[in-house]
């Protein structure tokens, strides 16, 4: 059996535990939920369809917000 070199043997451990850092839980997520939301209602995924149906009950909802805030801040 060979004997690795001390010094060899510590540069290998090293770069093996420094790694790349590329793995999939180091990455930042680039879509708001709103979009990933918007990417499964527009597919033919099981519950697609339900996912459609919240986001336009969540957009009836923000319309109707808008148009009592626009009311509330007319002058009296």
């Amino acid at each position: 059996m060979t004997k690795i070199p001390t010094p060899l043997a510590l540069a290998i451990l090293l770069l093996c535990a420094c790694g790349g850092g590329t793995g999939q839980a180091n990455r930042p997520d680039t879509l708001t939920r709103r979009q990933r939301d918007s990417a499964i209602g527009a597919s033919r995924l099981p519950g697609a369809q339900g996912v459609r149906g919240a986001l336009q009950a969540q957009d009836s909802a923000a319309a109707r917000n808008r148009r009592l805030d626009s009311i509330a801040r007319e002058p009296q």
